[in-house]
């Protein structure tokens, strides 16, 4: 299991008080919309999976970003967009993991060029939806 970034570390060493900026969290949405439109209109493959996962990650990392900044926050370390989430809403645990996993596979694909198993895809994909709207649903609360 992929640990999560304890909260108290990225107060620390991290995490910044802002001013909300109400302008800058719609952006954030509407980038996060726009990115998950664009995997849409691909077919998923076993040649494009990681890609598509990396670009779910990337969506759902805007929306934890406007979710933050919803809050007053800003993090220079996206381990605490996730850190955040499970802190703020523990009863998401399931989904604050599924997120660590991403963010674990995507590092390593941009990293060490691992590529990601068509099964996580699978397995995970209306999860992947789920998150979204879930982010989206407290954003907008």
């Amino acid at each position: 299991m992929i640990d999560i970034m304890d909260w108290s570390e990225c107060e620390i060493k991290f995490i910044k008080r802002v001013e909300i900026d109400p302008s800058r969290i719609q952006f954030l949405v509407r980038a996060s919309e726009l990115r998950i439109k664009n995997l849409a209109e691909k077919k998923t493959t076993k040649e494009n999976v990681s890609f598509v996962i990396e670009g779910f990650y990337e969506a759902i990392k805007e929306l934890l970003s406007a979710l933050l900044l919803k809050n007053g926050l800003r993090s220079k370390n996206h381990q605490c967009l996730i850190s955040f989430f499970y802190k703020t809403y523990p009863k998401y645990e399931k989904e604050a993991y599924l997120i660590g996993r991403m963010s674990y596979l995507r590092n390593r694909l941009n990293y060490y060029g691992d590529l990601i198993e068509f099964e996580f895809y699978e397995k995970n994909k209306e999860e992947f939806n789920n998150i979204i709207n879930l982010l989206k649903k407290l954003i907008s609360n």
